[in-house]
């Protein structure tokens, strides 16, 4: 069973933290989806300032909406497009602290004002992306990002 804990560490030895309960969580589960939904559900319990948090899957030659936590969202995004679309085309992280400024920008909640995108990789293919939004402008900083692609590189393995 699992049991929240309290972050009560630095940004650092929290994320530490949560990357060791989505091992917990997903170490002895072979299902992608069910993986994904614990993933979201993880992350929107342990990030502060977010409104929402989810993965897109890569199917059909376009970003199709999987697991997430939050408000409805788009369902559809080609390569290319939003900050979704672009980490895929780019293959990197997307880390944007105003979303209004961003060319291309999809608003699926008009609350959002920054963003960060972590594509996901598996076998050397684009998988899907992390997305991740927060209606504060400049919510996430080079701690976020890096320990984001920790949590990515964890959950890659169980995908």
């Amino acid at each position: 069973m699992f049991q929240s804990s309290a972050y009560t560490g630095t940004k650092e030895e929290n994320y530490g933290l949560l990357i060791k309960q989505l091992k917990a969580l997903i170490e002895d589960e072979p299902d992608a989806i069910a993986n994904l939904s614990n993933a979201s559900s993880l992350l929107n319990q342990f990030l502060e300032d977010v409104n929402w948090v989810g993965f897109y899957l890569w199917k059909e030659n376009q970003l199709v909406l999987g697991p997430f936590q939050g408000l409805p969202a788009c369902v559809r995004i080609p390569s290319g497009k939003g900050v979704c679309g672009t980490a895929v085309s780019e293959q990197s992280v997307q880390r944007v602290e105003d979303v209004q400024a961003f060319p291309g920008h999809i608003a699926c909640d008009a609350a959002s004002q920054s963003e960060i995108v972590i594509p996901i990789l598996k076998d050397k293919e684009i998988y899907g992306v992390l997305d991740i939004d927060s209606p504060s402008k400049g919510r996430f900083d080079e701690i976020d990002e890096e320990k984001l692609l920790d949590f990515v590189t964890t959950l890659q393995k169980h995908l």
